[in-house]
């Protein structure tokens, strides 16, 4: 018996039911879909007799290893559906990293980040032959029909016309202007934000509508019925906030277009980031910078209605809404749906909470439950209870969208979709 090491890998084909020892080079290999992982530990060395023929216990062992298997391809079977329907890497990439996928883990498929890994996978989706020949973009969603810019104006235009309806009038048809503008204010609302880029997966939309309302309603009730209950009230009709609620109509087309910059630049800085800590990091910044631009959009048109109304312009608790109101928007828009629906719900239950100890303190024995609004009312005036829970609210969201919303996973969209 002699031992016969191979040089090289020429000869694999003609042994059949031995294990080679592979050389160190062809270990080492510097193609880019090599895996060191992957690849099958050598054996012992090959043992044969004078003769050249492989002793019985060799001879009969399992069939033949037929070369290192290819990691990439593995990893692409395994998430075949994101192959295909991808319009481009930045979509695969995202996919991966929403399946635990990180660059430590696109490390062992020989590549420096996910991107690159995402790169490869897509470029072979159309050259493999085992593989889907032809991609199928997804369909387009009613978010990528054009015209967005222009239905996001449909709301501050309709409820500027409600506005000058209900001034222009008096007695009973001030009433129908008023119902007819809040009808038409709802619609022109619901078709700027079924389509561009806040526009919300299908479900989703109906568990927010609800607190969503009673927030509105209480910016345009709110601050005087509270401000009558303190003080023994209401006797009579109470007047309404209109200014805060026409701002917040107007607001909904910067809030449109800050979500299409946040998408836009997330998806140029997906295209050069390299790994996803890099992308996280360079999000942090977009996101606050979004969330301040529409901040100070809203506080403009917040003193400049309060000027034409004749209005007082200190709606620190409409401000506070409306960040609260596009951060919830946003994360749902983006896949993100829980924690919007429980900071609405909390900051309207709060809202209501503080209504219903003022007159709850009416009854006998029961004068301290309106004591926390009593201060804080006097303190700052009655607004800064909105003020308070909806700004508590918004900046919870916004340490949450500081973690979500920079995800590369949060932002695989079709081209166009936005």
């Amino acid at each position: 018996m002699s031992e016969l090491r191979l040089d090289g890998l020429d000869g694999l084909d003609g042994l059949d039911g031995c294990d080679v020892k592979l050389p160190p080079e062809a270990m080492t290999s510097g193609a880019p879909l090599a895996s060191r992982d992957l690849i099958a530990p050598p054996g012992p060395a090959l043992r044969v007799d004078d003769d050249g023929h492989a002793p019985p216990e060799v001879a009969h062992r399992s069939a033949p290893r037929r070369g290192a298997v290819d990691p990439v391809k593995a990893l692409m079977h395994r998430h075949r559906e994101l192959c295909e329907r991808a319009v481009d890497p930045l979509e695969i990439a995202a996919g991966l990293e929403a399946h635990g996928v990180t660059d430590r883990t696109a490390a062992r498929f020989r590549h420096r980040d996910v991107f690159s890994l995402a790169e490869e996978m897509y470029a072979r989706v159309s050259r493999d032959g085992e593989e889907s020949t032809e991609r199928q973009p997804v369909p387009s969603a009613p978010g990528a029909r054009r015209g967005w810019a222009v239905f996001a104006l449909l709301p501050g235009a309709l409820c500027a016309a409600g506005v000058a309806g209900v001034r222009l009038t008096d007695g009973q048809p001030r009433l129908m202007a008023a119902a007819l503008g809040a009808l038409a204010v709802a619609l022109g609302l619901r078709a700027a934000l079924d389509r561009g880029p806040l526009r919300a997966p299908s479900g989703t939309a109906g568990r927010t509508r609800t607190w969503t309302c009673w927030l509105i309603a209480y910016a345009l009730l709110g601050d005087d019925l509270l401000t009558a209950g303190l003080a023994g009230g209401p006797h009579g009709l109470w007047s309404l906030a209109v200014a805060p609620v026409l701002a917040l109509a107007l607001s909904c087309a910067p809030a449109v277009w800050c979500a299409h910059l946040l998408s836009a630049r997330a998806r140029r800085k997906l295209r050069t980031s390299r790994g996803l800590a890099d992308f996280a990091e360079s999000m942090k910044p977009l996101i606050l910078g979004v969330s301040a631009l529409h901040l100070g959009a809203l506080a403009a048109l917040l003193a400049l209605c309060g000027a034409v109304l004749n209005e007082p312009t200190g709606h620190a608790g409409a401000a506070a809404l409306g960040a609260l109101l596009l951060l919830a928007r946003l994360l749902i828009a983006h896949g993100f749906s829980q924690a919007p629906v429980v900071a609405l719900r909390a900051a309207a239950l709060a809202e209501a909470a503080a209504l219903g100890t003022v007159f709850a303190s009416r009854l006998p024995g029961c004068s301290f439950l309106a004591a926390p609004v009593e201060t804080i009312a006097r303190a700052w005036g009655p607004e800064a209870v909105p003020a308070l829970v909806c700004g508590a609210a918004a900046l919870t969201l916004l340490v949450h969208a500081t973690r979500t919303l920079t995800r590369a996973s949060a932002h695989a969209l079709p081209p166009g979709a936005t």
